[in-house]
């Protein structure tokens, strides 16, 4: 216990540093934590409010629309009756349609024919005179008979200056079941716009209602030249299309603003309804209470905070220092290239890389001819120095960031050579060897009287290798069988093909 106090004593700045920074870090953690709880607070409230607001539009339309739809089912029945057609045209317009065909932001309603003429108006006895044979309403009707309740694209009035408006429609059959024409009432969309504006999202919240194709019917905040625009292809369009109902954080392609997403389709229409509220108005309250909090915080730990500044100085040194050693423990001592675990790591994830994408890989792998012999005559100082000029014969000549040189063992050298093919690597090695002889250092033991390297090549490109280690064994044989040819020259494997194969290189070294 002596010992440790006085330990402790011998390293009192350390030991207050660190005391300092676990009172610092608690009274932070605990701030983190509080603030953290805030921010999941404040997105919970504006989940729950968006996903009112999209409950709430979603049944006030819903409701509108189907009872928009019983009245057009009640003018098919109606039509059905016998004798129907046969009343006076201001009877019959009564008898055909209620009150829901003159509510707020109902247009007319009307009964076309087989050619898209008005034959019965909600609004004018006669009816006025109206073609809608270009409608997509009309289009889809005749051409299907089984579409049911159709909700149309946007569209301007042809017969007033109300706005733009959709159309809700049901198709006419004969007895027989041919087209008979279509029953249409039109919605202004005035309506949506509206019911929108009631809604409050914050500053920057949108609300967009949509076809289940894609198409803009309304969305807030307002902008006439999007109406009718189609958002298939945007990314959260997309998201929509892939369930019922749903949330998610997602940026708007229209105003480029991330949001918090509530979506949901409208039951029994084909219509889409999304509510998003921004993320800056979400936090908004968040962080004026995370600033007052963090200052107090700050004023608090204010001395605590200048301490482990001092220590966070030392630590960086004390990185700088490790990320200096693991330089060295990834470098080889003498030469400076690579050593032989970085290169065996860099190798191994080019292997994978060219298996996944098929692009050739080469290994050169040199040994230095006769050098235990240089090394005897010598000296090990200058068979250091020999092996020093070697790597730098190799490191001259390697000068793509994607090949990797190494010291693979004494007096053996590996390059990685991706996206070169097997004359690639040829062309490289042969630059290797002839800068090596050309350092001319003297070898009495060598028969080409100058210190040599042979090089064996592997490449992926003249040969399918089953692994990794095939493939070095490869480059392995071909180094064995240059030295056996008489050194101070490269081979490429397989060598016994190379007579056969341009690709495979054979070089002599004079």
């Amino acid at each position: 216990m002596l010992d440790t106090t006085r330990h402790m004593v011998t390293r009192r700045p350390n030991a207050v540093i660190v005391i300092s920074l676990a009172l610092a870090g608690a009274i932070l953690a605990i701030a983190i934590w509080v603030l953290a709880q805030m921010r999941d607070d404040a997105l919970r409230r504006a989940q729950d409010s968006a996903g009112n607001v999209s409950l709430l539009v979603e049944r006030d339309v819903a409701r509108n629309l189907e009872l928009y739809d019983l009245s057009l089912l009640a003018v098919i029945a109606g039509l059905k009756q016998p004798g129907v057609m046969a009343l006076p045209p201001a009877i019959r317009q009564l008898v055909l349609f209620d009150g829901a065909a003159s509510a707020q932001d109902m247009g007319s309603m009307l009964v076309l024919d087989e050619a898209g003429n008005a034959i019965i108006d909600s609004q004018s006895v006669p009816p006025r005179h109206i073609n809608s044979a270009d409608r997509d309403y009309f289009v889809v009707h005749r051409n299907s008979p089984d579409v049911g309740l159709y909700v149309s694209r946007p569209f301007k009035s042809r017969l007033s200056n109300a706005g733009m408006s959709i159309a809700l429609s049901r198709r006419l059959s004969h007895p027989d079941g041919s087209f008979a024409g279509v029953v249409v009432g039109t919605l202004r969309l005035e309506y949506f716009h509206r019911l929108f504006a009631g809604m409050n999202l914050g500053n920057s919240g949108s609300m967009a209602l949509m076809l289940a194709n894609g198409t803009m019917l309304m969305r807030r905040p307002y902008d006439p030249k999007i109406i009718g625009i189609s958002l298939v292809g945007t990314a959260n369009y997309t998201r929509f299309t892939l369930q019922d109902s749903g949330d998610f954080f997602g940026t708007a392609s229209i105003d480029g603003v991330e949001r918090w997403y509530a979506f949901r389709h409208i039951d029994r229409f084909p219509l889409l309804l999304d509510v998003a509220i921004s993320t800056r108005d979400i936090y908004a309250g968040w962080r004026r209470r995370a600033w007052i909090i963090g200052s107090l915080i700050g004023s608090l730990d204010m001395a605590i905070i200048a301490l482990a500044v001092l220590f966070s100085q030392q630590l960086r040194r004390r990185q700088e220092v490790e990320e200096a050693l693991r330089v060295l423990a990834r470098t080889d001592g003498l030469t400076g290239l690579n050593n032989r675990r970085t290169f065996e790591e860099r190798a191994e994830e080019a292997w994978l890389l060219m298996q996944r994408s098929g692009r050739p890989l080469s290994m050169l792998l040199i040994d230095v001819d006769n050098f235990k012999g240089f090394n005897d005559l010598y000296g090990h100082s200058a068979g250091d120095d020999a092996l020093v000029a070697v790597a730098r014969c190799i490191d001259g000549n390697v000068r793509r960031p994607s090949d990797v040189a190494a010291r693979y063992g004494g007096e053996e050298f590996a390059v990685l050579l991706p996206d070169t093919d097997a004359g690639g690597a040829a062309q490289i090695a042969e630059q290797i060897r002839a800068a090596v002889q050309a350092l001319v250092l003297g070898h009495v033991a060598s028969a080409h009287h100058v210190l040599t390297i042979s090089i064996g090549i592997a490449s992926t490109a003249s040969h399918a290798f089953a692994t990794y280690r095939a493939f070095v064994n490869a480059a392995d044989t071909a180094l064995y069988e240059a030295k056996d040819a008489g050194r101070n020259r490269i081979l490429a494997y397989p060598v016994a093909a190379r007579a056969d194969s341009p690709g495979m290189v054979t070089q002599p070294g004079h």
